[in-house]
């Protein structure tokens, strides 16, 4: 697996853990979590990960933290 692809199932696993913490709430990051694990489900694990998932991702984050 390559290892910025690792990075983000990590960022993502944080993310969840946000999620069941209390954060649910939030429907804008509830949704870019969600389309950022499909994302990450359907990613080609031996190449770079896309720029749509990696945006994604910090949008889910930006969202966290602002909620946080």
């Amino acid at each position: 697996m390559n290892d910025n692809f690792r990075d983000l199932k990590a960022r993502v696993r944080r993310l969840d853990e946000a999620l069941g913490a209390g954060t649910a709430g939030n429907v804008d990051f509830a949704q870019a979590l969600s389309q950022a694990r499909r994302l990450l489900k359907r990613g080609d694990r031996s190449r770079e990960p896309s720029a749509a998932l990696e945006a994604l991702v910090q949008r889910a984050e930006a969202l966290v933290r602002r909620t946080g």
